[in-house]
């Protein structure tokens, strides 16, 4: 039994159909007729956990507790102030120039891989991986489908390749040294009181630490180095081998890295 459906907005019904019927195809989710019926009492009558919601072009996950949808959020800050000369911790830990591909093991709600997207540009490639498969779709949909005014943000964006997968699974099926930059941002082990833009996504997001084993495997597809996003107070750096830590000395946020010899 499916933990999911897809529906419609109460509005517009029956242009948001097709959409909705094309992603109940691609997830492999029943498509239920919106009619006049609260998403609550929808995912109440079928008993299921999500509930996808397509309506005027864009996909939207509702959970019992939030609403998620797509927007580049702090992307856009960061790439205007990459533009206005300004610094961007990630980027400059790890150290992604122009052309290189990026393997993003934790795509999220996609800000960090529209960023690394921004800068490797058309020449290089940004793979993102989701484990979530209605986190994914939405996600994916909106790098394809959102609108803006920023163009390098738009541009940004419809590069991006998501996958749906465990990123440990990808990382064993990967050929040796076929990414420059692989970069993990794990849901830290203690989350910052702060971070209100991840609150949507905790009741989906995968909780699991970062193994070992996930560590060893980058270290044999990536080229040159592994970053690491985590809680500045965290001890999974000294756990997971990370021996450079990058980050100012009040930021609550480091990053680790493991240079590739």
């Amino acid at each position: 039994m499916s933990n999911a459906i897809i529906t419609t907005g109460r509005k517009n019904q029956s242009k948001s159909t097709a959409l909705a019927r094309e992603f109940s195809s691609k997830l492999n989710i029943p498509f239920v007729e919106r009619q006049n019926i609260s998403i609550p009492k929808l995912a109440e009558l079928h008993e299921v956990q999500y509930v996808l919601v397509a309506k005027k072009n864009s996909l939207r996950l509702v959970t019992a507790n939030d609403e998620i949808f797509f927007h580049p959020s702090l992307a856009h800050l960061r790439i205007k102030n990459i533009l206005n000369g300004e610094g961007d911790r990630m980027i400059e830990a790890m150290n992604l120039q122009r052309g290189m591909k990026v393997l993003d093991c934790t795509l999220g709600l996609g800000a960090d891989a529209i960023v690394e997207s921004f800068i490797v540009g058309e020449e290089g490639s940004v793979t993102a991986i989701e484990v979530n498969p209605y986190l994914a779709a939405v996600v994916k949909h909106g790098f394809q489908n959102f609108t803006d005014d920023n163009t390098h943000v738009i541009n940004a964006m419809r590069r991006i390749k998501v996958i749906n997968a465990d990123y440990i699974d990808f990382l064993r099926g990967a050929e040796d040294k076929s990414f420059d930059v692989i970069y993990f941002d794990p849901m830290f082990r203690h989350s910052l009181e702060r971070s209100s833009s991840l609150n949507p996504i905790r009741e989906v997001a995968d909780h699991r630490a970062l193994s070992i084993e996930a560590i060893e495997e980058a270290k044999r597809v990536a080229k040159y180095k592994i970053v690491l996003k985590e809680n500045a107070k965290s001890l999974e750096f000294e756990r997971l081998g990370f021996d450079k830590i990058c980050g100012g000395r009040y930021s609550p946020i480091h990053y680790g890295v493991i240079n590739i010899e």
